[in-house]
């Protein structure tokens, strides 16, 4: 078994330089960088904006472009900090280029990072905008039942941020209308068949329809489950 080579603790040759890559490597790590850097960028856009949350983009890509590098730096004998110190220049170059970039064109801000998004509006989903937001419904209620939401009835509108984070605004109390419980309990098993006459709420998009007992459809979506209607007012 061969034993490795010992390691000469302040080999300041070994400490900058890679015995096995010649200087112009540097080079090639600045284009690896960029390449890189380009899709983490790529791959964060297609995630989407929950995938982000609190941070923004360029916060997140630049925390997981520099992550491994600073990490192997501290304890690897074989990465030279000159390849080190090349990574970090080109990231943090990269990062302010695209910060500048967003700043200066609005439009490419706007494809990059996305634009606020309204998913609820009046007590209802909407649903064109909903469904192009990699969104699930219990994501959308968990979230409202975290501010004290219990039907959409209460809810004037919900927007999605560029953040991932969601913005609502409530009607006040004496605004407030039928709306769709979104307590988890009845969502788990929504019944098709209206057992009782009524105001009821499609559990798709939450419009509200008076329905007699039987099947029916939704007048927006086409949804054929329902839950009777809530007119709780919100406990903030």
């Amino acid at each position: 078994m061969l034993l490795a080579a010992p390691v000469e603790p302040f080999d300041w040759n070994r400490f900058f330089l890679s015995d096995n890559a010649p200087p112009l490597y540097l080079l090639e790590i600045a284009l690896r960088c960029l390449i890189t850097y380009l899709l983490v960028i790529g791959a964060l856009r297609v995630t989407g904006r929950r995938g982000v949350r609190q941070l923004s983009i360029f916060e997140l890509s630049i925390i997981l472009a520099l992550g491994s590098a600073a990490g192997d730096a501290m304890f690897y004998d074989d990465v030279p900090m000159l390849h080190v110190l090349v990574v970090f220049v080109m990231v943090s170059g990269l990062y302010l280029a695209f910060n500048r970039l967003t700043e200066k064109y609005p439009a490419f801000s706007d494809w990059l990072e996305g634009t606020p998004v309204l998913l609820i509006e009046n007590g209802e989903i909407n649903l064109s905008n909903f469904n192009k937001q990699k969104l699930t419904h219990k994501e959308l209620f968990g979230e409202l039942r975290q501010q004290q939401v219990e039907h959409l009835g209460q809810v004037r509108r919900v927007y999605v941020e560029a953040t991932g984070n969601f913005s609502a605004f409530f009607f006040e109390d004496q605004d407030v209308r039928p709306g769709l419980p979104i307590l988890p309990e009845g969502l788990m098993h929504p019944p098709r068949q209206v057992k009782t006459e009524g105001l009821h709420a499609c559990t798709l998009c939450g419009h509200v329809q008076e329905l007699t007992r039987g099947t029916a459809r939704c007048t927006v979506c086409q949804n054929d489950n329902w839950l009777v209607a809530s007119t709780a007012k919100r406990l903030a």
